[in-house]
């Protein structure tokens, strides 16, 4: 596909747009390429480099191992990628530990506002399919309940961590900010990333690398055989994973990390009519069902722009 330097600017606008979905843990980078058009161009490029490809590389035939990949399309887009996850991820940090409830209701709008988008591109409902979304349901629920409390920061889990992440981020429906707060290692690689602790960005990127090229082509077979029953799994997936990222929490346990510092062990889910009474903190209410809103139009907003730079 032939591109003019606008068109590449555009895609680095929707590589922004899907660097800023990937940091949060609500809404998938993968669901802003699918939204936004580039989803399977974003998958074959994906798939292109392999031994093949690579073998045009250590050839020396670096053109040719350039136009084989898309390379053009893959660095606009990580380029924007790139942006947005570095200059997010000062303020998400800083919002999580002072803003928590406030947040976290944004999250919860997006992950319902996609799990919706996402059900919504089910070309047919059969037995099997509904299975598939309960299964995901399920999965994701039981997932979030055996969540580890503290991050593991051996660089062996930290390249695992990457490697699982990255491969929810090219998924229309998962969020690999989410899988990160699933394996407890969130707030550690958003503090890595404004930090710039480059010894764990360095290792993370590499089990990225490793995930997402691995898991490509299996996510390629899987949308082309079981399309339906596969975004299904996604769908229920996000609507069992809510359970994490309701606002409302108690903490019914402590424990003290490797630093001295306190955190929660064992949280609960609560109303907001009893958050106050139970915790002694304000429950936000007003604010945060303006915040769950806004999140969950966002996707909505985002899918209209979409279509109007498609007919323009």
């Amino acid at each position: 596909m032939k591109r003019t330097i606008k068109d590449y600017l555009l895609v680095t606008l929707k590589g922004i747009g899907m660097g800023a979905a990937d940091v949060v843990p609500g809404v998938s980078g993968g669901t802003i390429a699918f939204i936004t058009g580039i989803y399977q161009e974003l998958i074959d490029s994906i798939k292109s480099v392999n031994l093949k490809t690579l073998k045009l590389l250590i050839g020396g035939q670096f053109k040719a191992f350039w136009d084989s990949i898309n390379g053009t399309f893959l660095i606009s887009l990580l380029f924007g990628i790139g942006i947005s996850v570095l200059s997010l991820a000062k303020g998400l940090k800083y919002l999580l530990e002072n803003h928590p409830i406030l947040i976290w209701s944004f999250f919860f709008g997006l992950i319902v506002a996609s799990a919706i988008y996402v059900a919504k591109d089910i070309k047919e409902w059969k037995i099997g399919t509904f299975v598939s979304l309960i299964a995901g349901v399920v999965i994701a629920y039981f997932i979030t309940v055996i969540t580890p409390a503290e991050a593991n920061t051996s660089y062996a889990f930290i390249f695992i961590s990457g490697a699982i992440a990255i491969c929810a981020m090219i998924l229309p429906g998962i969020s690999g900010s989410f899988i990160l707060v699933l394996l407890g290692m969130y707030k550690f690689i958003l503090g890595s990333l404004s930090e710039l602790n480059l010894p764990v960005i360095g290792v993370f990127l590499i089990g990225a690398t490793v995930g997402i090229i691995s898991f490509s082509n299996i996510l390629s077979w899987l949308l082309k055989k079981y399309y339906n029953l596969t975004i299904a799994l996604l769908s229920g997936f996000m609507i069992g994973s809510l359970n994490k990222v309701w606002p409302w929490k108690q903490v019914v346990e402590t424990f003290t990390d490797r630093h001295g510092e306190i955190r929660p062990l064992i949280e609960k889910n609560v109303i907001p009519g009893n958050y106050f009474e139970l915790t002694g903190h304000e429950a936000h209410l007003g604010f945060a069902l303006a915040l769950a809103a806004a999140g969950f139009a966002l996707i909505f907003v985002v899918e209209g722009l979409t279509k109007k730079l498609k007919k323009a």
